[in-house]
């Protein structure tokens, strides 16, 4: 064992945390069935309460453990995260659950592994470490994209996603392969002193690398053209997994991506930078254009997601401490508001089992509150002002024009016109056809309480930060910065 190996495991005490409230749930699932059936989805969010809150503690600290993962501002940044993402999507799948699924101690269980890979992505600073958590969130999500495993459509969508993402994970570890071939070590600190040297005799390798790492983690942020997987899970996987996805998912491949390309690769950005731009301009163009066919609401917010992973690839092709913190500041607001999104879309269908568009004609008179959430959380990803995805999407687009890709900004600015026609589809279904003619005798829907306080909550978020940004773009600013300090 190397002497200078860090190997204080109190730096992991928030991990330790999740991976004891993953065992708790599957102990309380299998042995108190009486507890389970109402209770489970807030134990759980009870203890991802605690360990959001253990995980403040670290604000400030500037360490690692055993030279493989960080415990700075930026991992505490992303533990916060994650961590919220996954107690909103407990909430929101709780009467999902105990109406559509079995086995709801593994289901909740698996979230919460998921969530400790998400995390140690963003912590990572050795490439193996890296791969090893994105491999813990995708084995996690393979499964939870097939829980339904009495629908057909799920089983083919964990099949399709697990099939291609096996593909995908073996192109990675090639490219891990050329990499560390090329620098003679898998450490990002290692790799980027390597590197500084210049890769003379190892320069067609060193591309080679490059070119299958972004293949590899194209496929895990749904980048095109590796999104093959990407709207058969959304559609058959259940659809509280289907926010998980749209959120944990993408951010975590864009927290792995930051932090990779911001250290261990940032000596050969000339070599890579040019690949990102062309993958993010055909990713935007792409996403936005297929989004218009889509009828059903998965599938569209799918091909949605697509096109914000596109704009969210011009921060890593623009790469420079204001353009992380841009793009820190536009994936939070995006997760922000596609929680609302979709927390207004699973209260819906566990009223009325609507997945099409059509479904959603006459929800302003069904279900007046969700049809309002909906239509500030599509405006919002649309970029229109007032909410938080103009700002978001403003800010990120000025910092990649002022760092040479004007061309990049202004084909976002187009993909984000386009996207408003096929959001307005659905708000239009909303709020100009009328309902069906059962509403008569249904009257509107009755929405649990738990569900009506979380699409307002994040309702408020999205709106606090299109008004209010500058608290979040503070902190958004001094998380990059870390990224940056030598």
């Amino acid at each position: 064992m190397r002497p200078d190996l860090n190997l204080d495991y109190a730096l992991l005490v928030p991990e330790y945390i999740l991976g004891l409230l993953a065992l708790a749930i599957i102990v309380i699932d299998l042995m108190m069935p009486k507890i389970r059936k109402d209770a489970l989805p807030f134990i759980t969010a009870g203890g991802l309460a605690v360990a959001f809150a253990v995980s403040l503690l670290y604000i400030d600290t500037d360490d690692n453990f055993a030279g493989l993962l960080s415990i700075d501002d930026y991992t505490t940044f992303f533990r916060c995260f994650f961590i919220a993402v996954t107690f909103v999507t407990v909430l929101a799948s709780a009467q999902y659950v105990q109406t559509h699924l079995r086995h709801p101690g593994e289901y909740y269980s698996l979230l919460v592994i998921s969530t400790v890979g998400a995390i140690y992505m963003a912590a990572a600073q050795e490439l193996l470490t890296a791969y090893i958590a994105l491999e813990l969130l995708s084995f996690s999500l393979y499964v939870l994209v097939s829980y339904a495993k009495m629908e057909r459509r799920s089983n083919e969508a964990g099949m399709k996603y697990m099939l291609l993402g096996a593909f995908a994970s073996a192109l990675l570890l090639y490219g891990i392969s050329f990499i560390y071939g090329a620098s003679g070590s898998t450490s990002y600190a290692e790799i980027a002193a390597a590197f500084e040297g210049g890769t003379e005799g190892f320069t067609f390798g060193t591309l080679i690398g490059l070119t299958l790492i972004v293949a590899g983690l194209g496929f895990k942020v749904a980048a095109v053209p590796f999104h093959m997987w990407t709207p058969d899970a959304y559609e058959g996987a259940p659809l509280p997994i289907t926010a998980y996805l749209s959120a944990t998912s993408k951010a975590a491949g864009f927290a792995l991506l930051l932090r990779l390309f911001s250290g261990a690769l940032m000596p050969v950005i000339d070599d890579w930078q040019f690949m990102l731009a062309a993958v993010s301009a055909i990713t935007m163009a792409l996403g936005n254009l297929i989004a218009i066919q889509q009828r059903n609401i998965k599938r569209l917010l799918a091909y949605s997601s697509i096109g914000q992973v596109g704009y969210m690839l011009m921060g890593i092709t623009a790469l420079s401490p204001e353009v992380s913190s841009a793009l820190l500041l536009h994936m939070t607001g995006y997760v922000i508001t596609n929680m609302a999104a979709f927390t207004a879309i699973i209260a819906y269908h566990n009223a009325s089992g609507a997945e099409d568009v059509s479904d959603f004609r006459g929800a302003s008179d069904r279900a007046p509150l969700l049809a309002a959430v909906l239509t500030v959380a599509l405006f919002s990803l649309a970029g229109m002002p007032l909410f938080a995805g103009f700002l978001t999407k403003f800010i990120l687009f000025q910092s990649v024009a002022d760092n040479g890709y004007f061309w990049l900004a202004a084909l976002g600015v187009v993909a984000s016109l386009v996207s408003l026609y096929y959001y307005l589809t659905v708000i239009k279904e909303m709020y100009v056809s009328a309902p069906p003619d059962s509403f008569q005798q249904e009257g509107r829907f009755r929405i649990p309480l738990i569900m009506q306080g979380a699409v307002i909550v994040l309702t408020l978020g999205v709106f606090f930060v299109g008004l209010y940004p500058a608290p979040l773009f503070e902190l958004t600013d001094s998380v990059a910065a870390v990224l940056f300090t030598s």
